[in-house]
């Protein structure tokens, strides 16, 4: 059975263009562009997602209180949650660790790095 990521950002392209790499890479996608839509999916599929890829600049509501509210919630804490984001300041990468993320990816990314990383941060050879 393949992994299920939830990929989160509010920017059409680099959604699309993470979701295609993303099933290059064999694992099956799930995808939002805010805050609110990934809780209800999340509240949804629980069960299913291995990982959430998750910006942290987005309008509305930040990536930073998804991670709170995923790692928070009893139903929920068990999903990796990588924040995936242009701002790679220290402060940034603190502030997500703090919120319980399990790991940081910078954009702009490479598919194949990005893939790796994903890969890596599952603990597999997919």
């Amino acid at each position: 059975m393949s992994q299920k990521i939830l990929v989160v950002d509010d920017e059409p392209d680099i959604l699309n263009l993470t979701e295609k790499f993303l099933k290059l890479g064999g694992f099956e996608i799930l995808t939002s562009s805010n805050a609110k839509e990934a809780m209800r999916i999340v509240e949804e599929n629980y069960d299913d997602i291995d990982l959430i890829l998750l910006d942290i600049m987005m309008p509305g509501r930040s990536g930073y209180s998804v991670l709170e509210e995923v790692k928070n919630n009893v139903k929920f804490k068990h999903i990796l949650v990588v924040l995936f984001t242009v701002k790679s300041f220290n402060e940034d990468v603190q502030k997500g660790k703090k919120l319980g993320a399990d790991a940081y990816i910078t954009k702009p990314f490479s598919g194949k790095e990005l893939l790796n990383r994903i890969k890596e941060i599952l603990g597999n050879n997919h």
